[in-house]
Order: structure tokens, then sequence, then C-alpha cells
């Protein structure tokens, strides 16, 4: 194969739409702060850094996995079972995942609880897979999900980066504040950011500031 056909492809795999897939999530199609998916997750998990940063992880490569693995198997489903084997996909693919982080970082799966396990059930992943790879190829439909994935990933630890700084002093439990010296200065932290209502404050104000900057998700509305 000649150098310029080389190029040719790899130009084609990253062709200006097949970015748009990856980069699209995090502004004009985030799941959850434009489509509103995933919310339960982003009130539950979001108190401690460590948490959100490994739920956002585990998504990142259910979602990126199950797209690739139910794009090749498109043209072979059954259209009236086709549901029955994205639950078995997905649900096959959160077992792996619940067990490696059972095995590599234990004291992380015992915060997440159950949370694991209900990505099964997360309409980012079954919207993802019915709206998109289920009628495209698996290269575009592993880029539509590391990039829904990662964008879900970044509200996760937006939200948790606040509600750990102000609420628990820390970051990734290191004492940020004290060792800042902001404690010195009078404050104290702020109990009512580990409850989960701060969660949806956090993320409504994420909303209101990416809709301030981003006019045309209103006019879609």
């Amino acid at each position: 194969m000649s150098t310029e056909v080389k190029n040719q492809e790899k130009e084609a795999l990253f062709s200006k739409k097949n970015r748009r897939l990856f980069v699209d999530p995090f502004n004009e199609n985030n799941p959850i702060t434009v489509q509103v998916l995933g919310i339960c997750s982003a009130l539950a998990i979001t108190v401690k850094m460590k948490p959100a940063l490994v739920m956002g992880m585990s998504v990142i490569v259910v979602l990126a996995a199950a797209n690739v693995l139910t794009s090749l198997m498109r043209n072979m489903i059954p259209n009236r079972i086709r549901i029955i084997v994205q639950l078995v996909v997905v649900a096959a693919l959160v077992i792996l995942v619940d067990q490696v982080l059972k095995a590599y970082v234990y004291d992380v799966s015992k915060q997440l609880s159950v949370f694991v396990g209900l990505i099964i059930t997360n309409c980012i992943i079954m919207g993802r897979i019915e709206a998109f790879s289920l009628g495209n190829t698996p290269w575009k439909s592993f880029l539509d999900g590391l990039g829904n994935g990662a964008a879900y990933a970044a509200i996760l630890l937006v939200v948790a980066f606040f509600r750990e700084l102000l609420g628990s002093g820390t970051l990734f439990e290191y004492p940020v504040l004290e060792a800042l010296g902001v404690y010195e200065l009078g404050y104290k932290n702020n109990g009512m950011m580990l409850l989960p209502p701060m969660a949806l404050i956090v993320v409504a104000l994420i909303i209101w500031v990416q809709r301030s900057k981003t006019p045309s998700l209103i006019e879609k509305e």
C-alpha cells in the first residue's frame, strides 16, 4: 500500500466529520447538561473526585466498547430482540469493569457501591447504542462512545471538584485548603456541599454558564 493511500485512509479516519463525533458531546450535545441524562450518578458519586474519576472512566470504557460491539453485530441482530441483545452486551461489559475495580481499586469500588452496576441502565449508554451505533460503522461508533463517555466524565469531575473542595477542603483527599492557609482566614468547610441537592445546583450552574456562552442551545429549544 502506497504512502499516499495510507495518508488518505488516516485522513478519512480523522476527518472533520469524525472529529465532530468526539468533540460535539463536550458542548452542544453534552449528555448531562444538554440531554439531561445520567443525572442520578452526578448526584450520588460526586462528593469526592476519586470515585467520580473512576465512575467516569468506567462509563467511557463501557460506552465505547458497547458501541463498537453493537455496530459490529448490527446487521445480524433481529429488530425484535435488539434491546435484549444491547442489554446483554452492556451487562457483560459492566460485570467485567466491576470485577476489575474490585481487584485493583477495592476501596473506590465500595464507595461507588451499586452505581457501577447501574451503568447497565444508564440512559446515555442505551441511548447512544440505539440512536447511533445501530446505524453506523464501528469506528464512528467508537468515536461517538468515547466522546459521550468523556463528556459525561468531565461533568462529573467538575461537579466533584467544587463539592469536595468546598465541602471537605480537599482534592483527591489532599488537604488543599489547609495547605493554602484558607482556614486561617476564617473559612470553614461547607457541609451542605456534601448533600445531593448541591450536586443539582452545581449542575444547574454549569448548564447556565454553558447556555450563556452558547446561545444556539437556547434556540434549539
